[in-house]
C-alpha cells in the first residue's frame, strides 16, 4: 500500500517547492498510517485502500492537521496557524528575488568534498554572468527548485520553452566547465 500512498500524495503535493513538497508527503504517510491503525482497532482493514488512504491524508495535511501536535494557533511556525490568520514564514537562506541572492539558497551537501563546493560558488555566479538578464532569471528560478510549470508562469513562456532553456543551460554549464565541446553563445540565444 505504501508506495502507492507516496505516489499520490507527491501528486497531490505536486505543485510545492521541493523542501515543502517532501515535508507535505512526509506528513501524509504519517496521516494515511494512523487512519490504517484506526481502521485496524476497529477491524474494519478490508475498507482500507491505498488510494482512499493517501487522499484522506492529503486532505488533512491540506487543511493543516498533523499527527502528533496540537492545533495551537498562536504559534506563528503552525502552518493551521498561517493559514487561519493569513501570513507566511519563509526560510531566510532561500533566494530572495529582490535582491537577486542566490547563493546560500545552495544546499551543502557532506557528500560534496569542499574544494568542489568552493569551486561552484565561485564558477555559478561567472556563469550566470554570461546570460542574458532574463534567461539569468530563468535559470536562477530553475536552480532553486521551481518546476518547469512555474517558471513559465512566471515569465509568461511556454513549458516547453522552459524545457529547452533548462537543457540549453545544462550544455552552457558543461561547457563553461570544460566538460563538453563548446557550441554557439547562449546569451545569444533568442528567447
Amino acid at each position: 500500500m505504501m508506495p502507492t500512498i507516496v505516489r499520490h500524495l507527491r501528486v497531490a503535493f505536486r505543485h510545492l517547492r521541493a523542501e515543502a513538497k517532501e515535508e507535505a508527503v512526509a506528513e501524509g504517510v504519517a496521516n494515511a498510517c494512523v487512519a490504517y491503525e484506526r481502521l485496524a482497532r476497529q477491524r474494519r482493514t478490508h475498507l482500507a485502500f491505498p488510494t482512499v488512504l493517501a487522499r484522506f491524508a492529503a486532505a488533512q495535511v491540506a487543511d493543516g492537521r498533523r499527527v502528533g501536535s496540537g492545533q495551537n494557533t498562536r504559534d506563528v511556525l503552525s502552518s493551521r496557524a498561517q493559514k487561519k490568520k493569513g501570513f507566511q514564514v519563509e526560510r531566510l537562506d532561500l533566494f530572495d528575488e529582490e535582491e537577486g541572492c542566490w547563493i546560500e539558497a545552495v544546499i551543502e551537501d557532506p557528500h560534496t568534498p569542499v574544494f568542489d563546493q568552493v569551486c561552484f560558488r565561485l564558477d555559478f555566479p561567472a556563469w550566470l554572468a554570461r546570460l542574458s538578464r532574463r534567461n539569468r532569471r530563468i535559470a536562477e528560478a530553475l536552480s532553486i527548485g521551481n518546476s518547469t510549470g512555474a517558471v513559465a508562469r512566471r515569465f509568461r513562456i511556454s513549458p516547453g520553452r522552459i524545457s529547452q532553456l533548462r537543457r540549453q543551460f545544462y550544455k552552457s554549464w558543461q561547457e563553461f566547465c570544460g566538460e563538453a565541446r563548446p557550441g554557439p553563445a547562449l546569451a545569444a540565444t533568442p528567447a
